[in-house]
Formats: C-alpha cells, sequence, structure tokens
C-alpha cells in the first residue's frame, strides 16, 4: 500500500486539487506525517493544481459565456450566495471561496462571467491557493499523529466506518 500511495498519491493529490482539494490535501498531510508522502511537495502539488483548476473554470467562463451562464442556471441558490459573498468581501471572496464547499468551483466561473480583470483574479487565485495550501497542509500535518492513532483505534470499524461516511457525503451531494 505504501508503494502505492507513493507512486499516486501526488498524482490523485494534483487531479483532486483542480477541482477543490481539502480533502485530498488533509489526507496528504496525515499521509506525510506517516512518512508516506513529502509535506512540502503536497502543499505544492495541490497549490499549484488548484491554482490551474480556477483558472481553467475561469477562462472556460470567459471564452464560453452562454454555456457557462446555462451551468450557473442548475446552481441558483449558490448563485446567490456566491454574488453576496463577492459583494460583501470584494477580491478577498476569491480567497475565501477556497475553504467553502459548494461555492469553491463557482466563484471563478461567475467573476469568468463578469469584466472582472484578469491579471486581478490571477494575483488573488494564487495568493488563496498558496494560504490555503500552507494553513491545510500544515495543519493536517501537525494533527497527522492524533488522526493516525484515532484510526489504529478504530482499525476495526474502519471500512464499515468508511463505508458510511461515503454514503453519507453522497447523500448531502445529492440533496445539493
Amino acid at each position: 500500500m505504501e508503494s502505492f500511495i507513493q507512486d499516486w498519491g501526488y498524482i490523485a493529490l494534483a487531479l483532486y486539487s483542480f477541482g477543490g482539494g481539502m480533502v485530498a490535501l488533509a489526507i496528504a498531510g496525515v499521509l506525510s506525517f506517516n512518512g508516506d508522502l513529502n509535506i512540502y511537495i503536497s502543499i505544492i502539488v495541490a497549490v499549484v493544481a488548484n491554482i490551474a483548476g480556477d483558472q481553467f473554470l475561469f477562462y472556460m467562463a470567459r471564452n464560453n459565456k452562454t454555456q457557462a451562464r446555462n451551468i450557473m442556471g442548475k446552481y441558483e441558490k449558490f448563485v446567490g450566495k456566491t454574488e453576496n459573498m463577492m459583494v460583501r468581501f470584494g477580491s478577498f471572496a476569491i480567497v475565501l471561496q477556497k475553504y467553502i464547499y459548494g461555492i469553491k468551483t463557482l466563484i471563478p466561473i461567475i467573476i469568468g462571467l463578469t469584466d472582472y480583470n484578469t491579471k486581478r483574479f490571477l494575483f488573488w487565485n494564487i495568493l488563496g491557493a498558496i494560504i490555503w495550501g500552507v494553513i491545510v497542509g500544515v495543519v493536517s500535518y501537525t494533527l497527522g499523529n492524533i488522526v493516525l492513532t484515532y484510526l489504529a483505534q478504530i482499525k476495526e470499524y474502519a471500512i464499515g466506518i468508511l463505508i458510511v461516511l461515503i454514503l453519507v457525503i453522497g447523500y448531502f451531494l445529492n440533496k445539493r
């Protein structure tokens, strides 16, 4: 299992971070504490992929406004929250969105539909991803001992807990 994590862990982290990545980076932090991955490489991979993902969404919306508006129509509830967040926090919303599930992928699209300055978006996206990566990576690495100790204690129940967790997450994702 360790060689699988070492061989594929960074690739999985990059792919997951392209579209979000908080859970993947938290797992990578714990695995780094355990010695399976390197925390510095994990943070760099997650940050670069996260920047690339948000830039992709921004440019997709900027260059395909009709298609992006159609996508946004499905998420009216989140669009309103996202617009309120942009009005309230301005450009700093690009930093904050890294931590908010459900809005994280919408802000780059919504901003891409506006006349928001491309270089300003890139600046705030890079800043937000670096802050996000360092905070999530360092906190998860620091809590690695606690997480691993807890997991060792519940090892015999792990598969059942994992199945329940997947079902609960799936329920809430489908509910939205």
